[in-house]
């Protein structure tokens, strides 16, 4: 329900606009406006102007002045309810900043300060219960983030090393030490708001063409418009300027001129809708125009929860031996995949105890390494992909090898492990395909978008994920190079390129994407080189991002499509009664319209109330189904071409017809 207040804003920022100052920036409606000012000097000094006095020409000079002021009226609500809804979502981001007591380290003690004194590489302890000051990287210790009021997810979040945090969300367990990675006025919150503050807003290249197009048919109109009235006077019909405004006002693009900047202000509060922060209006264009999309494997194309579901001992080795050393090598390991091996291992009834592990050193996995372990002394566990433990240790085992094959083949992810250069044995890993996403795949196929699939699984694997799914190519085995490789060789065939990313070797491929959207909780190297972020961690939120950008360019140029189709119609409207005393010009008098001052002004109500019926559309974009572009273009010209030229013919009929039996005869 709109409150009192939402209407209040509504209705400020209407009359701002109505400031040739800011209209200016507006050419189509600032020459509406500018034809209003000068109908209203002739409706008030007709004099001034030679206009007739008598008969119905009064009533008709009221009637143009009231409806051009109705078209101004109903162009500025269209923009001040798009930038009203920004408003509101900015509001509402704005009370979710907390100003909280930080606890700041400085050297061995931790002092206490305002979370707005914090400054980017400051190091903060939060404790269970408290709120995150502000956004930052864990550093120490793990525990689970409630993110309700940011993403809307009610279930709270694991958090490990190496993850981000969102400012004024909650830990909710545990504690941790988190590196502060944005000065106050740079946070995740700041941005958004500054995304959906309308008065920030830049226009994006394509609507600057757009605009500047607009502009260009608009001075012509006016040349037109002009060279009729020197002409009307030349064969010596009655110069009225009132009727000359009329037809500028209808030849003129109004009604998209009128909707445009609704339309630019709605596309911006879309992509927040969907928790979305979008560094400029050009990431949000340019998803509209993608033809090649590259996944990630897991967490996008997978549901991206690897859990170990089995062990498997080399011949010869004994299962606990081997499910012990799965452990020992794990214990450590904060990916969500070594913990889902302590769990099962456990679960397995092996344990072991901290004295036993002591000496030993731990090394994280990396994309760079493709493994991780323990080591002390020459001895070493180690778990990893087949061909990177097969290169970096010299190995070959054909158990192994044949083991790997038919766990891939079942679409599992197959994890050797190796002690002091002997295969122990495998895990098993399970993933499973997202739910709709085949579906998802076979939308983004119509619409003539390939899709490319980078995974760090072996060929079996990657293989039998891109045949169940339905991705067109694969690159398996890839590193972070591989992905920046791929960028490279698809933007070089002059197609435009989105990818998705959240690690730090992900960066060069995200800055080098035409649309890079890195997840919240990734690196602060891979939110900085992507120009889009998603708080809400989805990695296929980059097809919704797609879809919403062919939403936006379908909206604006099929709106664009109808306006220019109108001012066709409204040519052989106003035309014909303009020139009334001329018999030989009556074949384009298509509606038979037989009262001159009626037909104009049916046309100039026409044109006024259309833009108050595509407003909704306008705020809420014309539907979008995945198709192809000739699809759309047939379509578009079908329903907006062929539609926009029909539907003022029929309606300026219907009004003329109205207004007449109503015993209106101007």
């Amino acid at each position: 329900m709109v409150s009192l207040k939402d209407m209040k804003d509504v209705a400020l920022i209407t009359l701002r606009d109505f400031d040739p100052r800011y209209e200016v920036r507006n050419p189509v409606m600032f020459l509406t406006e500018a034809s209003f000012v000068v109908a209203l000097v002739a409706t008030l000094r007709p004099a001034i102007f030679d206009l007739p006095v008598t008969g119905a020409y009064p009533h008709f000079y009221v009637a143009v002045t009231v409806l051009l002021f109705l078209t101004l009226l109903f162009s500025n609500i269209s923009e001040a309810m798009s930038e009203g809804k920004s408003r509101k979502i900015a509001e509402s981001l704005r009370r979710l900043k907390k100003e909280v007591t930080a606890h700041k380290v400085s050297g061995d003690v931790t002092v206490d300060v305002k979370s707005t004194e914090l400054r980017k590489d400051d190091v903060v302890v939060v404790n269970k219960d408290e709120v995150i000051p502000t956004d930052g990287e864990i550093v120490k210790g793990s525990g689970y983030v409630n993110e309700a009021n940011i993403t809307g997810e009610s279930r709270p979040v694991l958090k490990v090393l190496g993850d981000t945090v969102t400012g004024s969300t909650v830990l909710v367990t545990d504690k941790i030490w988190v590196r502060v990675t944005a000065n106050p006025g740079e946070t995740f919150l700041d941005r958004m708001i500054e995304l959906v503050s309308s008065a920030t807003r830049e226009k994006t290249p394509n609507e600057i063409a757009l605009s500047s197009i607009l502009s260009g048919l608009t001075l012509v109109f006016l040349v037109v418009v002009s060279a009729i009235f020197a002409e009307a006077r030349f064969v010596g019909i009655e110069s009225n300027i009132m009727i000359l405004i009329v037809l500028l006002i209808a030849l003129i693009p109004t009604t998209i001129g009128a909707l445009l900047p609704a339309i630019g202000i709605a596309a911006i509060n879309k992509v927040s809708e969907y928790n979305i922060i979008a560094k400029s209006g050009r990431a949000v264009e340019n998803a509209g125009d993608i033809d090649t999309i590259i996944l990630d494997k897991t967490g996008t194309v997978t549901i991206g929860e690897r859990e170990a579901v089995r062990f498997f001992p080399n011949n010869g080795v004994d299962y606990s031996e081997f499910v012990r050393a799965c452990l020992m090598c794990s214990l450590q390991d904060q990916t969500k995949e070594g913990m889902s091996i302590v769990r099962l291992a456990r679960r397995e009834g092996v344990d072991v105890r901290p004295e036993e592990l002591q000496g030993y050193e731990f090394q994280p996995f990396s994309a760079e390494t493709r493994f991780s372990g323990i080591s002390r002394d020459g001895d070493y566990i180690v778990k990893g992909a087949l061909k990177t433990l097969k290169k970096n240790y010299g190995l070959e085992d054909t158990f192994i090898e044949a083991l790997c094959k038919e766990i891939s083949m079942r679409g599992g992810t197959a994890l050797p492990v190796v002690r002091n250069g002997r295969f122990l044995g495998v895990i098993e890993l399970n993933d499973v395909l997202k739910p709709g996403i085949k579906e998802r795949l076979d939308s983004l196929k119509r619409m003539n978008i390939k899709t490319i699939m980078c995974t760090g699984d072996d060929e079996i694997t990657a293989q039998y994920i891109a045949r169940e799914s339905g991705i067109d190519e694969y690159v398996a085995n890839s590193t972070p190079m591989d992905k920046y490789q791929v960028v490279l060789s698809e933007k070089s065939k002059e197609r435009m390129v989105a990818m998705v990313g959240d690690g730090t070797n992900d960066a060069p491929a995200l800055a080098k994407a035409d649309v890079g959207l890195a997840m919240n909780n990734g690196t602060q190297a891979a939110k900085d080189a992507a120009n889009m972020i998603d708080l809400d961690n989805d990695p296929t939120k980059l097809m919704d991002v797609i879809f919403l950008g062919k939403q936006i360019l379908i909206t604006r140029g099929s709106l664009t499509t109808f306006s220019i189709a109108n001012d066709v119609s409204k040519y052989f409207v106003i035309i014909p009664a303009m020139f009334y005393m001329f018999p030989q010009l009556g074949f384009i008098n298509i509606l038979g319209l037989t009262d001159p001052l009626v037909a104009i002004t049916a046309a100039l109500i026409f044109n006024t109330v259309i833009i108050v019926a595509l407003i909704p559309l306008a705020l809420r974009g014309v539907r979008f189904r995945p198709s192809s572009l000739n699809e759309l273009l047939r379509r578009n010209t079908l329903i907006y071409g062929i539609g926009g030229v029909i539907t003022p013919f029929v309606a300026i009929k219907i009004i003329y017809v109205l207004m007449v039996l109503g015993g209106v005869h101007w």
